[in-house]
C-alpha cells in the first residue's frame, strides 16, 4: 500500500490513459463501421480497428502534439521566463545554470545519480535525458503518424479511384498539416493557458500552482 501511495499520481494518470484508449478504440470502432455499413462496406472488429492505419494515425498525431509541447516546454523555459509565473524561473536566473546549482561534478551528493559525477559526453547526455528522450518520443510519434497516415490516406484515394501518393507526396499535403497543426495549436494555447493564469489564479494545495497568499509578481513559487 505504501509504494502505491507514493506512486499514487503516475498510477492514476495511467490507468486514465488506459481507459481512454480503450474507449477511443470503442467508440472509433462504432463510428468507422457506420461510416464503412453507409458506403456499402463490410464491418470490423475492435481488434481489426486498433491494427489498422486508421486508429494508428489518430492516437500517433496526438502523441506527437504532446510530447511536442512537453519538448518544447522543458527547453524553452531554461532560457526564457515569465514574471509571476511559478511554471518560470525568477528573471535574471535564464540559462543552464552552475555546477553548484546544480549538483554535479564535484558538487554531486551522496544521493546523486552516478552520472551526475561524470564528465564530458555521460554527464552531457543525462544533463539533457528529458529534452532528449521528450524530442525522441515526439520524432517517433511524428515518423508513425506520417506512415500511418500514408497508408489511411491512400486507402481513401483507392476507394475513390485515385492514384496513390507517396510519404513525401503525403508530408505536402493539406491533410498531413491540417492533422498535425489542429492538434500543434490547441497544445500551445493549453501551456499558454498555463503559464498566464497560474499568475493570478490559485489551487490550494496544488505544486503547479502559488500559494494563495502569495503576491501576483513572485515568480517560481510553488504551493
Amino acid at each position: 500500500m505504501r509504494r502505491i501511495k507514493d506512486n499514487a499520481l503516475s498510477l492514476t494518470f495511467l490507468a486514465l490513459f488506459v481507459l481512454a484508449l480503450g474507449g477511443q478504440a470503442v467508440a472509433g470502432t462504432f463510428q468507422y463501421n457506420d461510416e464503412e455499413l453507409s458506403s456499402g462496406g463490410e464491418p470490423v472488429s475492435v481488434l481489426d480497428y486498433v491494427t489498422s492505419s486508421t486508429f494508428a494515425v489518430d492516437v500517433a498525431e496526438n502523441w506527437q502534439s504532446e510530447y511536442l509541447q512537453f519538448l518544447l516546454f522543458i527547453v524553452l523555459t531554461v532560457w526564457l521566463v515569465q514574471r509571476g509565473s511559478p511554471e518560470s524561473k525568477e528573471p535574471g536566473e535564464e540559462g543552464a545554470e552552475s555546477d553548484r546549482q546544480q549538483l554535479v561534478g564535484p558538487y554531486a551528493k551522496a544521493d546523486s545519480p552516478a552520472w551526475a559525477r561524470a564528465k564530458g559526453v555521460r554527464l552531457w547526455l543525462f544533463s539533457n535525458s528529458l529534452g532528449l528522450v521528450m524530442g525522441a518520443v515526439f520524432v517517433g510519434s511524428w515518423l508513425a503518424q506520417s506512415v500511418a497516415g500514408l497508408a489511411a490516406f491512400n486507402s481513401d484515394r483507392l476507394a475513390d479511384l485515385r492514384d496513390p501518393v507517396s510519404w513525401g507526396g503525403y508530408l505536402g499535403s493539406p491533410e498531413f498539416w491540417n492533422r498535425s497543426l489542429q492538434n500543434w495549436q490547441s497544445e500551445l494555447l493549453a501551456v499558454l493557458s498555463m503559464v498566464v493564469l497560474s499568475i493570478y489564479l490559485r489551487q490550494r494545495g496544488s505544486p503547479e500552482s502559488k500559494p494563495v497568499g502569495a503576491s501576483h509578481a513572485a515568480t517560481g513559487v510553488e504551493g
